[in-house]
């Protein structure tokens, strides 16, 4: 992987660790009432039919979709607190189970349009059919006029590839339009970047945060199927509605005054007026060498939005440690999912049962039973985080202001989007090969007759996708995994889900057809790596040579942990 990125944004964010137990406000008590936890005879340990009940209250109509700052914030939130409370866990934030997170809302009037204008013969580009845009700025209107258009191939900086997309242009006040994922990717060449394995060079978030760095006032994605590993719906139905950031008080780092993406099929007949050919484009944008083109086309538009300063919660229960309650570790999974779209004809709830329903359920049944059977030496935190769905936004936050020090926090385990497809003979480690985590959990999958693998679409950049890696870039050791692709029974697992129910309004609790025997498998194998952990007084940490690394061992040299066998109070500062 790439390494002065890394290290750059770990230096960061571990900078942020410093601020050790910063404390942070509390939410004020919430109006919704959640579903009394006690009308179901939840039992001690991880239990299929308790993490189906789980699903089915979160990913119920009644929810709303679980999105930030409504009503299915609430009833979410609560409904978590009352888990929690009735497990016998304590607040983990302090004395409140609730971390604030600022928050901007913003949403885009989805009549606005586009105009790119070629050689003088304007086309006009329509929100959610060809395009999408928005903006992180707070500003309730932003004007782009006449814009210059450059292609910027697929819009990266990486010093240490020898790589620079924005070489001997300058792109202040133009519009910069890219590809999606990392230039080894469509080339088919493993010399480049990590080859077919995204790196985070390939997420739209760097791309739109380097065209903030340039100065661009907006910027384009082109969207392709194969390179983003999702369709263009689900770019539609992600981009549509009400969107969250932080606020730029939490959060200053540069943002492009609009971004968006348009569709291929828009990219192709731009590029065709231009007297341009994408394809061709798109071969020379994976070549070394590659200079930006500025293209005979400007960009105009004015987006208008309504801008909101909201809160949302993080939910945070400890269990705390019987010898070292200063350490601890952390489960994560993120709450939120895409609400309620009431524009869109039929069912516009986009209920989140797999993504991510099935986490949260994941993260209470293990906390029911670190409470209610293990006594752990170490802490265990659990935190159920927000805006996830909006760039990982909750668990940015958190990091940024953690209730335990990232420099006493053990290892952050994270579940998402959980698999229901039944048991499968292989455990899916996200982002293998990143750290000792995997050789904890390498024989409890022995021990359940499970092989260790991959995930199957590298390219998808799944790792950069997901909670953990807010801890992974400020140095915490982090485990991310899925459900196996080796089904006992048969059949591809999540095939169909990811190709009919992902963002969509069909990501519902079906208990007709879930099989959740392998997903009682998979808790019961990180349940276990935890409990190795909060058990033990080892301190895992990345491979040799991982990006991640350095910023580990820089904080744990500053804050050195007790040697085994010490009282923990030795490492109070």
């Amino acid at each position: 992987m790439p390494k002065t990125l890394w290290l750059t944004l770990a230096a960061t964010a571990a900078l942020a660790a410093c601020q050790r137990g910063a404390e942070t406000p509390e939410a004020p008590k919430p109006a919704a009432e959640a579903p009394k936890p006690a009308a179901f005879a939840f039992k001690d340990a991880i239990d299929a039919a308790d993490f189906g009940e789980h699903v089915r209250v979160l990913a119920s109509d009644e929810f709303e979709g679980r999105a930030p700052g409504t009503l299915g914030e609430e009833k979410t939130v609560e409904y978590l607190k009352a888990q929690f409370e009735r497990m016998g866990l304590k607040p983990g934030n302090g004395d409140s189970y609730f971390q604030v997170v600022p928050m901007m809302e913003t949403t885009a009037d989805e009549t606005s349009s586009l105009t790119i204008d070629v050689k003088g013969t304007p086309r006009t580009l329509k929100f959610g059919s060809d395009m999408v845009i928005g903006t992180r700025t707070g500003q309730p209107e932003v004007k782009i006029d006449a814009s210059e258009l450059v292609f910027v191939g697929y819009g990266v900086d990486a010093p240490e590839q020898q790589w620079n997309d924005y070489a001997g242009v300058d792109v202040k006040g133009k519009t910069v339009v890219m590809l999606i994922n990392d230039p080894g990717f469509h080339a088919k060449d493993a010399n480049l970047f990590d080859g077919n394995r995204m790196t985070y060079y390939g997420r739209w978030t760097y791309k739109f945060e380097e065209a903030g760095r340039k100065g661009a006032a907006a910027a384009l994605i082109i969207h392709d199927t194969e390179g983003a590993s999702y369709g263009w719906e689900v770019v539609k139905n992600s981009w549509s509605g009400a969107q969250y950031d932080l606020r730029t008080a939490d959060d200053p780092a540069p943002r492009v005054p609009l971004q968006g993406w348009i569709t291929g099929e828009q990219a192709k007949t731009l590029f065709a007026d231009a007297g341009l050919d994408l394809d061709a484009m798109r071969a020379a944008a994976g070549k070394r060498g590659f200079k930006p083109v500025t293209l005979p086309a400007k960009m105009s538009t004015t987006l208008k939005s309504t801008i909101a300063e909201k809160e949302s919660r993080n939910v945070l229960a400890l269990l705390p440690g019987t010898e070292r309650p200063d350490e601890a570790v952390v489960y994560t999974a993120h709450w939120d999912h895409l609400g309620k779209h009431p524009d869109e004809p039929g069912d516009n709830i986009y209920n989140g049962a797999v993504d991510n329903a099935t986490g949260v359920a994941g993260i209470l049944e293990m906390a029911e039973q670190f409470a209610k059977i293990g006594k752990p030496k170490r802490s265990v935190l659990f935190a159920a985080v927000t805006l996830e769905e909006s760039g990982l936004l909750g668990s940015k936050y958190y990091v940024a202001h953690p209730s335990i020090p990232l420099d006493r926090t053990v290892a952050v385990i994270n579940l998402d989007s959980m698999s229901v497809a039944g048991r499968a003979r292989d455990l899916t480690v996200i982002g293998m090969g990143n750290s000792e985590l995997e050789d904890i959990l390498r024989p409890i999958a022995d021990k359940q007759g499970r092989t260790l693998v991959a995930e199957p679409n590298p390219a998808g950049g799944y790792y950069f996708r997901s909670d953990h890696f807010n801890f992974a870039k400020a140095g915490v050791p982090a485990l991310y995994t899925d459900g196996g692709n080796d089904l006992r029974d048969g059949g591809e697992a999540g095939k169909d889900y990811n190709e009919h129910r992902y963002h969509k309004p069909g990501d519902q609790y079906d208990p007709a057809t879930w099989k959740l025997d392998g997903a009682m498998e998979d808790l019961t194998a990180v349940y276990e790596v935890g409990a190795v952990l909060a058990n033990g007084e080892g301190w895992p940490n990345w491979y040799a040579g991982n990006p991640f690394r350095a910023a580990r061992d820089t904080m744990m040299k500053a804050n050195p942990p007790p040697a085994p066998g010490a009282p923990a109070a030795a490492a109070t500062k």
